[in-house]
């Protein structure tokens, strides 16, 4: 008796599908601008979580002094 094979693919995440989408709908160009707005985004969090923490400290160190 032989083995029959089996082919496993991956199923994508949701995250692959909406990718796919994305490139179906949008030209390159619109693409771009969406991911350059992203990283934007994820920038503009990053420096307010940095001056959240600078405040943090500057407020501690007029305590202390």
């Amino acid at each position: 008796m032989q083995a029959v094979p089996v082919r496993a693919t991956a199923i994508p995440s949701f995250t692959d599908a909406l990718r796919a989408v994305e490139s179906l709908l949008m030209s390159g160009g619109q693409r771009t601008a969406r991911r350059n707005a992203w990283t934007s985004v994820l920038e503009d969090r990053r420096r307010a979580q940095d001056r959240v923490e600078a405040q943090r400290v500057l407020e501690q160190a007029a305590i202390r002094s």
